[in-house]
């Protein structure tokens, strides 16, 4: 969140209580999936686009989804 700050809504979206909380840094995104009974495959993907599509740049930097934060 600090590195893509753009993927918090996405977070916020979803309802997840990741953004604040103070356990967070203590859990992978497979662990919040998991809380929150979502498929992390599409969830990585969902963070992958949201960093592609930083504020006016459009879908320009390339992000593996194995790579999404």
């Amino acid at each position: 969140m600090h590195r893509w700050p753009q993927v918090i809504d996405v977070f916020l979206r979803k309802q997840m209580l990741c953004v604040g909380c103070q356990i967070r840094p203590f859990h992978t995104l497979d662990d919040a999936c998991k809380e929150y009974q979502l498929e992390p495959k599409a969830f990585r993907a969902e963070l992958a686009e949201a960093v592609k599509r930083r504020e006016g740049l459009g879908p320009a930097l390339p992000v593996d989804v194995a790579d999404a934060p």
